[in-house]
């Protein structure tokens, strides 16, 4: 096993460097990946994301560091190890004059599929209907559903999307995530780079921030959390009468945002989360009811892209 990688350990990046001539695109890459994940990368346009992403899959290799995926340097891996592997591209391109059906058994030849697994594959994707019609009459989510099929042949291990929703409406793009969790409950990793942070903030097991090259942040939604330091709101409605009570015997809890004659709003840092319950249960029946919103991920991205350059 090489050096770094951990039995459940299935992408291993260390001190990665990558330059295309003498701009530097990524700077001391670290990530680690476990075995059925599911790993976002976000981050603005140039971040990194899909340079990072092509030297997992071994379309290009670093300057400096090291890359492992499945144990193996990726550059070097055996074709076996390769068709354990699916990948899709932010763009995809079929062969126009092609059938969806052909299109698919052209990539199941390519991995050493039994075309009898393009069916159902073509099924799960919800491209069966479509599946004799010729790709030029596809749209784009149609398109894009027919990569996610092709990257999915061989029930690979390990899943390299590339902004996989592109194109598709909310409700294929539940499905999509739908595919994703039912995936990563039989063991496969993915690697999902994504802009829509709302959509995958309820996805993802883990994520990393990228910004100008470097990973500036990486873990579960609420590990990111507590590293911002970004206030919670607290709402409640609050009896008759009870309001200027109430809000003065929460105040030093934190800041009060907004008050009426029926509630309160007020921020509070995450810490101060358990003494803030304890206070509003002791004051009994003056609060009706209270909601809790954390910090969303568009928040916790929007911290650490503070002073970004777009270079």
């Amino acid at each position: 096993m090489a050096e770094g990688v951990t039995r459940d350990t299935v992408i291993s990046v260390t001190g990665v460097v990558k330059n295309y001539g003498d701009k530097t695109v990524l700077r001391d890459v670290d990530l680690s990946v476990r075995s059925g994940e599911r790993m976002v990368l976000i981050g603005h346009n140039g971040a990194g994301k899909t340079t990072l992403m092509k030297l997992m899959l071994g379309l290009t290799q670093p300057a400096a560091g090291q890359v492992r995926v499945l144990g193996n340097n990726p550059l070097t891996a055996a074709a076996v190890q390769r068709r354990g592997i699916g990948y899709l591209p932010e763009s995809v391109a079929f062969h126009s004059a092609m059938k969806g059906r052909e299109v698919l058994a052209f990539y199941a030849r390519l991995k050493g599929v039994a075309a009898a697994e393009c069916h159902s594959i073509m099924v799960q994707v919800g491209l069966d209907q479509a599946a004799d019609r010729r790709v030029s009459t596809y749209s784009k989510g149609m398109r894009q559903r027919l990569g996610l099929a092709q990257a999915m042949l061989g029930s690979p291990r390990l899943l390299f999307l590339d902004e996989p929703t592109s194109g598709l409406d909310p409700s294929l793009r539940r499905q999509f995530y739908d595919l994703i969790d039912t995936l990563s409950l039989a063991g496969t990793t993915s690697l999902i780079s994504s802009h829509s942070l709302n959509e995958v903030e309820a996805r993802a097991d883990r994520i990393a921030i990228m910004k100008n090259g470097s990973i500036v942040a990486c873990g579960t939604l609420a590990e990111l959390s507590s590293q911002t330091d970004l206030p919670m709101v607290v709402r409640l409605r609050v009896t008759a009468g009870n309001t200027s009570r109430v809000a003065e015997q929460l105040a030093p809890m934190g800041e009060i945002q907004r008050i009426n004659d029926h509630g309160i709003e007020l921020s509070c840092l995450g810490a101060s989360k358990m003494l803030l319950f304890r206070q509003v249960a002791g004051l009994g029946d003056a609060v009706e009811d209270f909601d809790v919103t954390p910090p969303r991920l568009d928040d916790i991205y929007n911290h650490f892209m503070e002073g970004v350059s777009l270079q």
